[in-house]
C-alpha cells in the first residue's frame, strides 16, 4: 500500500506536472498550434502545486525537516521530465520540416526511453518521500490520497490513471 501510494503521488507530480494543468488552448493563427509554457511558467505552476501539496498535509515541525528533500527532488523531477519534453518536441517539429515518414521503431524506442526515464523519476521521487512518508498520520495520508485522486480525475492533464487520457502522441 505504502509504494502505491507514494508511486501514485510521484506519477501525480510529474504525469500531472502543473504544465499540464495549464489551458491546452489553441495559441492562435500566428503561433500554428497549441499553447507551449516557458521555463518560467512550468516553474511557477510546479511551485505552486508543491506549496498546495504541502499546505494540504499539514506536516508537524518534525516532518517539515524531512520536507526539504522532498520539495527538491520534486522540482528537479518536473525539471528534467520538462527538458525531456522539449527535446521530444523539438524532434518531433525537425522532422515534420524535415518530411520524413513516421518510423514505428524508433517510436517504439523512443517510448521505452521515455518510460526508462518516468521509472527513475518515480524512484527518486519514492526514494526522497519514503522518510516523510512513514511519518505521515492516518488523517495525512487520507488528505495526499484525496489530492492524488483530484489530480487523477481532473481531467485535461494527459496523466495516466483511471480517469487521464493517457499519453499524449504529437
Amino acid at each position: 500500500m505504502k509504494r502505491a501510494v507514494i508511486a501514485a503521488t510521484a506519477a501525480a507530480l510529474i504525469a500531472g506536472s502543473a504544465v499540464s494543468f495549464a489551458a491546452n488552448s489553441n495559441a492562435g493563427p500566428d503561433t500554428g498550434g497549441r499553447w507551449h509554457p516557458s521555463a518560467e511558467d512550468r516553474a511557477i505552476l510546479t511551485d505552486a502545486r508543491i506549496v498546495a501539496l504541502k499546505t494540504a498535509l499539514k506536516l508537524t515541525p518534525d516532518q517539515e525537516k524531512l520536507w526539504p528533500g522532498v520539495e527538491a527532488t520534486l522540482k528537479q523531477v518536473s525539471k528534467d521530465r520538462a527538458a525531456r519534453r522539449d527535446e521530444a518536441r523539438a524532434a518531433r517539429q525537425a522532422a515534420r520540416e524535415a518530411n520524413t515518414a513516421p518510423d514505428p521503431i524508433a517510436r517504439m524506442r523512443a517510448m521505452a526511453t521515455r518510460m526508462d526515464a518516468s521509472a527513475t523519476d518515480l524512484r527518486k521521487i519514492a526514494d526522497a518521500a519514503d522518510p516523510l512518508y512513514k511519518t505521515l498520520d492516518d488523517g495525512q495520508k487520507q488528505r495526499l490520497n484525496l489530492m492524488l485522486r483530484q489530480q487523477f480525475q481532473g481531467g485535461g492533464h494527459g496523466g495516466h490513471g483511471p480517469h487521464g487520457d493517457g499519453p499524449r502522441r504529437g
